[in-house]
C-alpha cells in the first residue's frame, strides 16, 4: 500500500481562493484567517486531489474503530443518484440552536428537528467524499459560489463556527439529495455538551443510536469507552 503525505501549506494555498468566501460564515473567528481554510478541505477536495482519485474517506482524529474501516468503503455503493457525500447526522441539538431564528419564523419546519423525521444537521467526523460525483455535480459546484453561499446564509440566518460541517448542514437543509446519510453507528458521537446547556428536555431524541457501534467519536474531548 502507498502512503502519500500532503503539505498543509500547499493545500491551504489551493484551498483559500475556493473557500475564502465561506469562512466568514462558518469559522470561529470573525475574520477570514488563511490558516482556517484547512477546516474547509473536504468541501473542495474534488478540486484539489488528482483526477485519478475518485473516492476519499476523511476522518477526524478522535475516533475509535470497532470494525474494519474497509467496510465503510462499501457505503459508496449505497449512494443514491445525485448524492456526492456520505455523512452521519449530528447527534446533539446544536443546529436546533443555530437555526433558532429560521425556526421561529417557520414554525412548521423540519430544520433543526430530531430524527427520524427532522433535519438535525450533519457531523463531519466521518466523511465519504465521492470526488468523481462532486466533480460532475453541477448543483454541488454552484453551491460553492460566494453568491450562493451568501443567499443561503441569509435565508437561514446562519452563522456557524464548525467549518465544513456547517456548510454541509446548511446545504443539506436546502438540498438533502446531495447527501447519503450514514447510519449513526458509523459516527457514534459521545459529546453531551448541549444536554447541560439548555436542551436537556429534547437531548435524547438527538443522541440515541440503535445498533452495534462501528466507529466511536469522542468529540469535545469526551472519553471513548474501553472495550
Amino acid at each position: 500500500s502507498q502512503v502519500i503525505v500532503h503539505d498543509v501549506n500547499e493545500l491551504t494555498e489551493k484551498l483559500f481562493p475556493i473557500v475564502e468566501a465561506m469562512q466568514k460564515h462558518f469559522s470561529a473567528g470573525s475574520g477570514t484567517y488563511y490558516s482556517d481554510s484547512i477546516f474547509f478541505l473536504s468541501i473542495a477536495m474534488h478540486r484539489i486531489m488528482p483526477k485519478e482519485i475518485t473516492q476519499i474517506i476523511q476522518v477526524d482524529l478522535d475516533l475509535k474503530y470497532k470494525t474494519n474501516i474497509r467496510d465503510l468503503f462499501d457505503e459508496f455503493d449505497n449512494f443514491p443518484a445525485g448524492a456526492v457525500i456520505g455523512i452521519a447526522r449530528e447527534m446533539q441539538p446544536v443546529y436546533r440552536h443555530t437555526f433558532w431564528q429560521y425556526r421561529r419564523e417557520n414554525p412548521q419546519t423540519k430544520v433543526g428537528e430530531p430524527p427520524p423525521d427532522g433535519l438535525p444537521g450533519f457531523n463531519s467526523g466521518v466523511l465519504l467524499l465521492n470526488l468523481e460525483a462532486m466533480r460532475q455535480s453541477k448543483l454541488y459546484n454552484q453551491l460553492l459560489e460566494p453568491t450562493m453561499v451568501q443567499k443561503l446564509t441569509e435565508k437561514y440566518h446562519f452563522k456557524g463556527h464548525l467549518g465544513d460541517q456547517d456548510f454541509f448542514t446548511m446545504v443539506g437543509m436546502e438540498h438533502p439529495e446531495l447527501f447519503h446519510v450514514l447510519d449513526c453507528t458509523w459516527n457514534r458521537q459521545l459529546c453531551t455538551w448541549w444536554r447541560d446547556h439548555g436542551y436537556s428536555d429534547v437531548f435524547d431524541q438527538y443522541f440515541q443510536c440503535e445498533g452495534d457501534v462501528k466507529i466511536y467519536h469522542g468529540n469535545c474531548n469526551t472519553p471513548i469507552p474501553e472495550d
